[in-house]
């Protein structure tokens, strides 16, 4: 079996709440952290709506205009994690404003490139967990990891998990009686993604990232086409 304790995972809790309100996410959070834990990977989480995150779609949003910005910090900590978990809740049969800030700001970064000229994400793996009491998880997680890889992320098999109770006003994941923490489904899904993640990261690390040819920003840059044959060139 192979060993994951060379790994690093972030996860990025999207709840609405700030420290210390209970996070119904953070609950399924905690499942798939001890998962990887348990194989001794370092894991590092964060509460986004913790943090003075600027709007906008540029790496450091404090030279357009704004005062303070953490996300060139968070950043860093995103180039440093083999494995990035976006996790939060349903709201209105969609993500949070605050999911939908931290991809916003992920993309303000897509354009920044690595060593070997590939776009800065490449190598890194992706996956989501999505909580609520009302429809929307594959909706939800669709927008994500679709976000992720449009990015430059790999999304392995079944890299999502979520619960919802029951339709409509009802108890969220950590409610008395909500049967979240016992729901195997959810219980099952999230055990998959946690492992598809640990395996594809572990698979991507071993070999390097993903070779860079055909897929690099710089080489297009400067001229080169990587076999791309365009009628105007002939």
């Amino acid at each position: 079996m192979s060993t994951y304790d060379d790994l690093r995972a972030l996860y990025v809790n999207c709840t609405l709440k700030k420290s210390p309100d209970r996070s119904h996410t953070q609950g399924l959070i905690d499942r798939s952290v001890h998962i990887m834990q348990a194989q001794g990977v370092q894991v590092e989480q964060l509460r986004a709506i913790d943090h003075d995150i600027a709007t906008g779609v540029w790496p450091d949003m404090t030279e357009h205009g704004w005062a303070t910005d953490e996300w060139p910090a968070i950043y860093e900590k995103v180039l440093a994690a083999d494995i990035l978990v976006i996790a939060g809740p349903i709201w209105l049969g969609d993500n949070s404003s605050v999911t939908k800030r931290v991809i916003e700001r992920l993309y303000a970064c897509s354009s920044l490139l690595n060593q070997a000229g590939q776009y800065a994400y490449y190598g890194r793996v992706g996956g989501c967990l999505i909580t609520g009491n009302e429809d929307g998880v594959k909706h939800c997680a669709m927008n994500v990891l679709y976000s992720l890889q449009h990015l430059g992320y790999v999304i392995p098999p079944q890299a999502d998990a979520g619960w919802i109770g029951e339709a409509g006003p009802g108890p969220s994941y950590l409610d008395p009686g909500s049967g979240g923490p016992d729901n195997d489904f959810t219980n099952r899904n999230t055990t998959f993604m946690t492992w598809n993640l640990l395996h594809l990261a572990r698979m991507l690390k071993d070999a390097g990232g993903i070779p860079a040819h055909g897929n690099q920003r710089s080489e297009w840059d400067a001229g080169c086409r990587f076999d791309f044959d365009n009628p105007e060139y002939r």
